[in-house]
């Protein structure tokens, strides 16, 4: 029966990936701690599943030459190897116990920023808009820029599995916004797949992947994601993204404080 219940729990996320754009990890990852997921396995296993879920989409993109490949490897060189080093660090504790106040509050933190950033995505696209005509896309500083921001998303990605999405796409409008929103969004896309593969694998050797509610999800959400894709056009952003950014900040705020 619980499996039942994570495959529903996994379209319920697709649905609303395919709606709103916004990443799974943001939304999948709180769900799990609802469940009774300890934190580690919540967090691993959400990782994985985002790489894989979100493979077909690279693939698409990368053949629709949405992909500005010399933007995501500025941003994959900083983010890979330094999800790598935070896995090692985790490695170095005894117990996954030992370090779930560490996921837990970094978690808390990811859900508030991303809430932010669904909330002043408008105000995003403004500036980004602003800085246009004046800013090149492929400036030598940006590129800088997106590596050393590169790094610090790979340290909280792996942590908490949110923000290789919604975080990403912000990152991107800001330093490049001469870039169109479907290269934005399949930079951005290219990033996150290897990104969550490479932690979520640094989480099988860390034992926190549960593959039964991997599974489950899998088959819950690649259909819904699909489903979802398509009713997005009927039912208004305006109405969904706001009651979405209001649930995150919630979870944050409960997982910051509580």
């Amino acid at each position: 029966m619980d499996f039942i219940w994570y495959i529903l729990t996994g379209s319920l996320v697709g649905l609303a990936v395919g709606m709103t754009g916004v990443g799974g990890g943001s939304i999948m990852t709180p769900l799990l701690l609802m469940f009774g997921f300890p934190p580690h396995i919540a967090i691993g296993t959400d990782l994985l599943y985002a790489g894989i879920a979100k493979s077909t989409g690279v693939y698409l993109h990368a053949k629709k030459k949405h992909v500005n490949w010399k933007v995501m490897a500025a941003m994959a060189a900083g983010s890979l190897p330094s999800s790598l080093l935070t896995i090692i660090w985790l490695s170095q504790y005894d117990k996954p116990d030992h370090y779930q106040e560490i996921l837990t509050a970094t978690l808390g933190v990811m859900l508030v920023a991303t809430a932010f950033v669904i909330i002043f995505r408008r105000n995003i696209l403004s500036i980004s808009s602003k800085k246009q005509s004046t800013s090149p896309s492929t400036k030598e500083h940006n590129l800088k820029y997106i590596f050393l921001s590169g790094i610090a998303l790979g340290v909280l990605v792996t942590l908490t599995s949110v923000g290789a999405g919604a975080l990403g796409t912000a990152l991107l409008m800001l330093l490049f916004p001469a870039m169109a929103a479907k290269n934005i969004v399949g930079t951005d896309l290219a990033h996150a797949v290897p990104l969550t593969l490479v932690a979520g694998i640094g989480h099988i050797f860390l034992g926190n992947v549960d593959y039964s509610l991997l599974t489950a999800l899998l088959i819950g959400s690649i259909p819904a994601i699909y489903v979802g894709t398509h009713l997005s056009s009927y039912v208004p952003n305006a109405v969904l993204q706001p009651v979405l950014a209001t649930a995150l900040m919630g979870f944050g705020v409960k997982y910051l404080f509580f």
